[in-house]
């Protein structure tokens, strides 16, 4: 929440602040390798910043702060191992050295600001904002000691990130974007080519024979690798979940119904949506006034304009979504085009107006009985499960195998000869009806036969065992087991040689002067195709790599590359064409503002780096590792 409550963390200079500092953490792990990281260090600092010290629980503060953004993005728990094995531990670390280096130039500088202008950027943060829009004491309070701040403390931290913002401003706010870049940009994502071209089939490549026993043995050896056999393992595997072991039919329709008539409206139906429409009078005798104007034949606009005030349109909403709730009530309880009586609301008296009524929608009973019972029949299966649950593990407790463990809880267990860590078999097919597909496979291959396994947690609110009941390492085959597949592989390379080889002569000759007609017809009277709208972001129906070849070339000169499947394209580019650049069009201005940010980002990436070079920076990796829940010697 923290992030959230500073204004550096907005907009895009924000994100420079929060995602380009943690960006130059390689830069700043390669001045930390100067001189010796352990000397000068007290017991609670962590890395210096010139005469800046990082301590400790500046470090652990951050880093848990950072960890638990992850665990909330993920939606489960992280453990620490799993966190520095994305590199947080040295993100954050990164991002304080970052930091430190500006706020000591700040100081060089002298930049400064007045308690009274820390005060106003606090009192109109909208993070801070009650429901009058405006300022709110107790929510500034509420929310501080939700954060374990003090108002010193926040205003503190506040003015050092403002004016960070105002020396990155200065250096990185506004970087222009020179016309020739520009132009070369408008030039690669619009200019448009012409080609004409032939597809030449595999057929082409002529008659292919088969290889001699000695020849494909060495075309063989030479690919070993390509024809390695994975490691694959056997397992035997239980999965239990409410879903499969709930009895829709044994939920009665008066359950059903009961469920039903209880969520109906948020489940079943949408709600009654009102346009509304409003009128703020000074005071409840005006507004009166202003009812019996329109009782009398006078719209409300008219009566508004009477009384010198305006009709304000809510907008489409529904009961709960009306902030001022008598407001609501009043708008809810009108027939359409209906005017209310005065309404006293928060902020006066108003007349309210329905000018568009749209009635709630709800299914019947009938068309969801089969899902809500269902429903319900899983909720109940749930105990069910934990007693099957606790069947199975006294069963594996007393020493049985999971597949008798299962059997004796009158369930089956799958066995599976042999997956990989794909989740593929011997024949390159995926297995099918694993639960919990990819944490089955992490565990199965972080395993070993023997091993007594956890049981792993389903999303459904089930339960997986597994057993590894063989091991098989991955190995490289005999040209006898893959013969098959070997021959198929050296005729596509062949068939792919040959084509090239063709093409090459082709583009030659087109190059020379021939049509590309005459080669086509030659070539055993192919269709000549043509492609007016080829441009660097695709090109129809020609393949990527035919794109980038075709922009590769100059107008009016010949080339090729692969094709779809196993053809080969020729073709000519015919002209190449760039519209006008317009500096006013929007797409133009949309990439003048990327390119501003990106060579901002640019810019800041390189200043960091060099304030940390010029203050010096040491860090005392062993006290890093413990802020942040690791061990001090790692070796």
């Amino acid at each position: 929440m923290l992030d959230g409550m500073r204004k550096a963390s907005q907009g895009w200079l924000g994100r420079i602040v929060m995602a380009i500092v943690m960006g130059v953490i390689s830069l700043s792990f390669v001045v930390w390798g100067v001189g010796d990281i352990f000397r000068g260090f007290g017991s609670n600092t962590v890395a210096k910043v010139g005469k800046t010290e990082i301590t400790a629980d500046a470090v652990r503060n951050a880093y848990q702060t950072e960890l638990q953004q992850l665990q909330r993005q993920a939606r489960r728990a992280v453990t620490n191992e799993q966190a520095r094995q994305l590199g947080l531990d040295s993100r954050v670390l990164g991002k304080l050295v970052a930091e430190a280096a500006l706020d000591n130039r700040v100081r060089e500088l002298g930049l400064a600001m007045s308690d009274q202008e820390i005060a106003k950027t606090i009192l109109t943060d909208s993070t801070f904002a009650g429901a009058t829009g405006k300022f709110d004491a107790a929510k500034f309070g509420e929310i501080l000691r939700d954060n374990g701040l003090t108002e010193r403390g926040f205003a503190l931290e506040q003015r050092r990130v403002y004016l960070r913002q105002e020396l990155i401003e200065a250096l990185a706010g506004n970087v222009p974007v020179p016309k020739a870049t520009l132009e070369a940009l408008h030039r690669y994502r619009n200019e448009t080519r012409s080609v004409e071209y032939i597809e030449l089939p595999a057929s082409a490549a002529g008659d292919v024979p088969a290889p001699d026993d000695a020849a494909l043995q060495a075309w063989f050896d030479a690919r070993k690798q390509t024809f390695r056999a994975p490691e694959y393992r056997g397992v035997v595997t239980l999965s239990l979940s409410p879903a499969q072991v709930a009895d829709p039919a044994a939920v009665s329709d008066a359950d059903a119904t009961a469920t039903y008539n209880r969520v109906r409206l948020q489940r079943f139906g949408a709600p009654e949506k009102r346009d509304l429409d409003q009128a703020l009078f000074s005071d409840e005798k005006t507004a009166a006034a202003a009812a019996e104007k329109i009782k009398a034949g006078a719209t409300l606009e008219a009566a508004a304009e009477e009384f010198k005030t305006q009709v304000a349109p809510m907008g489409s909403v529904v009961r709960n979504e009306v902030f001022d709730k008598p407001i609501g009530e009043a708008g809810f309880a009108l027939p359409e085009g209906g005017v209310s009586a005065p309404v006293k609301g928060q902020f006066g008296f108003v007349l309210v107006r329905a000018t568009k009524v749209v009635p709630e929608t709800v299914k019947t009973y009938a068309e969801v009985a089969d899902d809500l019972k269902k429903e319900i029949a899983t909720e109940r299966a749930k105990k069910r499960v934990g007693e099957l649950r606790d069947k199975i593990e006294d069963e594996r407790t007393s020493g049985k195998a999971l597949a008798d463990a299962a059997r004796a809880a009158g369930l089956t267990a799958t066995t599976i000869e042999a997956i990989d860590q794909n989740g593929l078999d011997r024949n390159g097919k995926e297995v099918e009806n694993l639960a919990e597909r990819e944490a089955l496979l992490r565990a199965v291959f972080a395993s070993d036969v023997g091993v007594d396994n956890e049981t792993l947690n389903a999303k459904d609110g089930g339960y997986v065992w597994f057993e590894v009941s063989g091991v098989e390492k991955a190995r490289e085959q005999t040209l006898a087991e893959v013969k098959d597949k070997a021959l198929a592989a050296w005729r596509e390379e062949e068939v792919s040689k040959r084509l090239a080889a063709k093409a090459a002569e082709m583009t030659a000759k087109l190059d020379a002067g021939e049509t590309l007609e005459a080669l086509a017809k030659a070539a055993g009277d192919l269709p000549v195709q043509t492609n007016g709208e080829v441009r660097r972001a695709g090109g129809g129906s020609l393949p990527a790599g035919v794109v980038a070849r075709v922009f590769a070339l100059p107008s009016g000169k010949a080339g090729s590359a692969a094709g779809n499947a196993d053809s080969r394209v020729v073709f000519r580019v015919v002209d190449a064409v760039t519209p006008v650049m317009d500096p006013d069009s929007d797409t133009l201005k949309d990439a003048e503002t990327q390119l501003k940010t990106a060579f901002g980002e640019d810019l800041l990436v390189q200043y960091l780096a060099k304030l940390q070079t010029n203050a010096g920076v040491t860090i005392n990796e062993a006290a890093a590792r413990l802020a942040t829940g690791g061990v001090a010697d790692q070796n």
